[in-house]
């Protein structure tokens, strides 16, 4: 149900997600074990009481973190299930999501629940998504949800397929979808922040929608964000 993927790190993969146009994708979630023995639950899947069990089990729900603009979609049932846990999204969900008592806005500057621990940075200036990327320093595991992405080559048919190739999607390793490369309005702002992501000792790559990176994290993302260069 959960699989360990560092120290004080586990994540759990989901049922599918459809999207738009037909698209489906597969979900990923990650739990972080802070210092004080507080959970942070990274893009939180369909929530089971299987699920539920094994996150108990680890310790006390304390933050609930939708970590782009896109992921937010179980947000409300985590809530449910976990009223004391405190909600963190960005300030553009802030409109769409009036059902959730949020308790910060993510930006550059941790939350003081978390502050030292996990590192982030926002991309923003892209028409599709902001997303906020996290660092993990006790696993040394950076969390990416939609700007990277590394679906099996059959994972789509028929045009889907096509689109999903041409958007490189299903590449054989991880990458940046080539409509979020377009959608940047202002490349000098990504690359600020892709500077912030490379200045910390990332070893691991977590991503939403691909296979984990378990080393080498560093020269990874170097080789993924090369476009942006």
């Amino acid at each position: 149900m959960l699989q360990s993927f560092g120290h004080e790190l586990w994540i759990h993969d989901g049922s599918e997600i459809m999207g738009a146009a037909g698209f489906h994708y597969p979900t990923r979630m990650a739990v972080i074990r802070l210092s004080r023995g507080g959970l942070w639950i990274w893009s939180p899947t369909a929530l089971s009481d299987e699920l539920g069990r094994a996150v108990d089990a680890l310790g006390p729900v304390q933050a609930l973190i939708a970590p782009n603009t896109l992921h937010h979609t179980f947000m409300g049932e985590w809530s449910a299930a976990y009223p004391e846990a405190q909600i963190y999204l960005l300030p553009e969900l802030a409109g769409k999501r009036l059902d959730l008592k949020v308790a910060e806005a993510l930006s550059d500057r941790p939350a003081s629940l978390w502050a030292g621990e996990i590192e982030q940075v926002v991309f923003t200036g892209n028409a599709l998504l902001t997303e906020c990327v996290f660092f993990h320093h006790a696993s040394g595991t950076a969390l990416f949800t939609d700007l990277l992405q590394n679906l099996p080559v059959d994972w789509y048919r028929g045009w889907r397929k096509l689109v999903a190739r041409l958007d490189l999607m299903t590449e054989q390793i991880p990458t940046v979808p080539r409509k979020f490369r377009m959608a940047f309005r202002d490349r000098a702002l990504a690359r600020a922040a892709l500077d912030r992501v490379e200045s910390w000792p990332v070893e691991r790559v977590l991503m939403a929608h691909g296979a984990p990176i378990s080393s080498g994290g560093r020269d990874f993302l170097s080789r993924a964000f090369r476009w942006l260069q």
